[in-house]
């Protein structure tokens, strides 16, 4: 027990270093970035030389680079993330109010994946044949197919020709949310899915191969004791892995669902702030998308010093 807390320290202080880097090159990328933030409150015309000292006093715009990254971090660190100048508005108001969205679509996403992804892998490499075959066929078609291209196939099909399900908006209430959130839910886990089941395919595959595995089958051991103690428990390693790596990729690619949806979360709030040269609420919002990263690898890392025995007898996990 006290090898895995020191390990998951370890962790942690690597991913706090992390964190720290990250901020500063998005702090860097959105200062070098092209355009003035100010320019959004004249609607891009030039502002007076008084107006344009006053503001940037007011935003620490006239301060170096390093004290206005310290001003910000600092500010990050309490929970303020700064003021949206075009609307004028605490950034950390709008990004909770976006918040939710993403939230939900993102676990309903990782939900998708686990059950379909794990399950379909099992199957596949506990049944070789035509049941393996078919999940190796539509899980390399499923994996080539890009996010918006399953939104554009999913809408099509599922919103337009049945009426199945809406494309616009998150409903209300618990259900009118679940019905909304279904189909960009399928659309950002699709690919994830395929990835995901294969390497579970794969990894069961190995454990059913293995010499004490076949020798436990051969002493007539029941099935399912020999698949939960032996074939699960050791092929869980990998697949927790690649779960997690999954799942907190879909943080990156949720603006592009997002935005064939009609949802208003932080992706596409991200894209569109860019676009409007809010650079507060650009800085803000990639900032929480990142340190979300980061907790869902927190989390694999946890998961992964109760599974590796190595972790247990302070052994370097790779």
């Amino acid at each position: 027990m006290t090898m895995r807390i020191g390990y998951l320290m370890r962790r942690l202080a690597m991913l706090g270093v992390t964190l720290l880097v990250a901020s500063f090159a998005i702090f860097a990328a959105t200062y070098v970035a092209p355009g003035n933030p100010l320019a959004a409150l004249s609607g891009g015309k030039s502002l007076s030389a008084e107006a344009q000292a006053v503001l940037e006093r007011r935003y620490h715009l006239d301060e170096p680079f390093l004290a206005q990254y310290w001003h910000w971090l600092s500010g990050a660190l309490r929970g303020d993330l700064g003021v949206s100048i075009p609307l004028h508005q605490d950034v950390s108001s709008l990004i909770a109010d976006r918040a939710w969205i993403t939230l939900s679509l993102v676990l309903y996403a990782a939900v998708i994946i686990v059950v379909l992804g794990i399950g379909l892998g099992l199957l596949a490499g506990l049944r070789p044949g035509w049941i393996d075959s078919s999940v190796l066929v539509i899980s390399s078609m499923a994996a080539a197919v890009p996010a918006f291209v399953a939104a554009i196939v999913l809408i099509a099909v599922f919103a337009v020709s049945l009426g199945w399900f809406p494309t616009i908006g998150v409903g209300e209430g618990f259900l009118g949310h679940l019905e909304h959130l279904t189909l960009p839910a399928v659309a950002l886990a699709l690919s994830s899915v395929a990835v995901v089941a294969r390497v579970t395919r794969t990894a069961i595959r190995e454990e059913v191969e293995r010499e004490h595995v076949q020798t436990a089958i051969s002493r007539g051991i029941p099935q399912h004791l020999v698949v939960t103690r032996h074939v699960l428990r050791n092929a869980a390693i990998p697949i927790t892995t690649v779960t997690g790596v999954t799942i907190a990729s879909l943080i990156a690619i949720s603006s592009v669902v997002e935005t064939s949806f009609g949802l208003n979360g932080l992706g596409q709030y991200l894209v569109k702030s860019a676009q409007g040269k809010d650079i507060a609420v650009v800085q803000g919002i990639s900032l929480v998308l990142v340190v979300a990263f980061v907790l869902v690898n927190v989390v694999v890392d946890a998961m992964y010093a109760v599974l590796d025995p190595r972790v247990k007898r302070g052994a370097r996990a790779s």
